[in-house]
């Protein structure tokens, strides 16, 4: 389990949001770590990826090579 602490002004807007969706604040709340965690492990990733030299193509590049 574990606690939180959010602000007076992040607790109201998360309150408003359940309250006008009819879902839990729990619910968002879990929805917005998920997509940090996400984004957070794609992020470092790309990091591991930079510091092995790996090769490098731009989104031109790639689209030429895929004929888009």
């Amino acid at each position: 389990m574990l606690s939180v602490r959010l602000t007076a002004e992040q607790d109201a807007m998360l309150e408003r949001l359940a309250r006008e969706t009819g879902r839990s604040k729990s619910y968002y709340v879990k929805r917005a770590l998920d997509d940090f965690l996400a984004d957070r492990a794609d992020y470092l990733l790309a990091i591991a990826a930079l510091e092995r030299e790996e090769p490098r193509y731009s989104a031109a590049e790639v689209r030429r090579e895929l004929g888009l």
